[in-house]
């Protein structure tokens, strides 16, 4: 089956919820060290009982990380909220397992405290993204009770809709990174315009996938006329050196119409705490 071929149901179950991806089985043998250098690298750099869960998420527990072009991605779910040194802690982490690790391409670890996550505010977005999208490595599910999820327009605005807000800092920012800098940049940015543009169309397709050319197939079928940037950015977000002139692109161009149409489809996020 091609990615265009992708049926309606994907990544669900019978009832039509969603089917957790990834797993610890799925994790390719070449990025086994990988795995356990970040719980090594969590367990050197953050305070004993600090850290309550640790989540991985992305393509190496989905097991198609590529070596030396896929990143390490993971969430750390702490006991309260993250302080100075939570975070100066979590970057020196990402550097040492970046350096240590020729399988990776970075390394990326998020940060939350467990009682925002499992707020009402972070219901439908990292409630949804951790009890979804992301293998428990250590400690306990904190999502377990958490009631299943559906692909609904609520979820999707509550996901992605807020592309129009951070735009102007993506601009910014695209202006000034250079080098290894713009390419991770890149990256990100393709990636998050994909899965945005696969959003927007998810609770009419009704299904899920995190594949990035799956998801720009998916979303060309409702918008074949913008397909071809959506399907730039799908190849970028894996090869994002090959393309060192799509980010101004992107963000000049099928950025801000696809701000615009989650607006009109989807509505806008609903503003966190730091944000009013």
């Amino acid at each position: 089956m091609t990615t265009g071929e992708l049926p309606r149901g994907t990544g669900l179950d019978q009832d039509g919820c969603f089917v957790r991806e990834g797993s610890l089985e799925r994790v390719p043998a070449a990025f086994a060290p990988v795995v356990a250098g970040l719980t090594a690298a969590v367990a050197a750099r953050f305070a004993p009982g600090r850290v309550l869960s640790t989540y991985l998420y992305g393509s190496i527990p989905r097991g198609t990380a590529v070596p030396g072009v896929s990143d390490l991605d993971a969430l750390l779910v702490l006991r309260d909220g993250p302080t100075g040194a939570d975070r100066a802690a979590a970057r020196a982490a990402e550097a040492a397992l970046d350096a240590a690790f020729p399988q990776i391409d970075g390394a990326g670890i998020l940060l939350m405290a467990r009682e925002r996550l499992l707020s009402e505010a972070e219901r439908y977005d990292g409630a949804w993204f951790t009890a979804c999208l992301c293998t428990p490595l250590r400690g306990p599910d904190v999502t377990a009770a958490l009631p299943r999820y559906r692909p609904t327009s609520l979820l999707a605005r509550e996901t992605n809709g807020d592309l129009h807000r951070r735009l102007p800092d993506l601009r910014r920012r695209a202006a000034a990174a250079t080098g290894r800098e713009r390419v991770r940049l890149t990256r990100g940015v393709c990636r998050n315009l994909v899965r945005t543009g696969f959003t927007l169309v998810m609770p009419r397709w009704g299904g899920w996938t995190s594949d990035l050319a799956a998801s720009a197939e998916v979303f060309a079928r409702y918008y074949p006329e913008r397909a071809a940037p959506m399907r730039a950015a799908a190849r970028a977000g894996r090869d994002p050196a090959a393309y060192p002139a799509l980010l101004d692109e992107l963000l000049n161009g099928l950025a801000p119409w696809l701000a615009e149409e989650y607006l009109a489809v989807h509505g806008a996020k609903a503003l966190r705490p730091e944000e009013t």
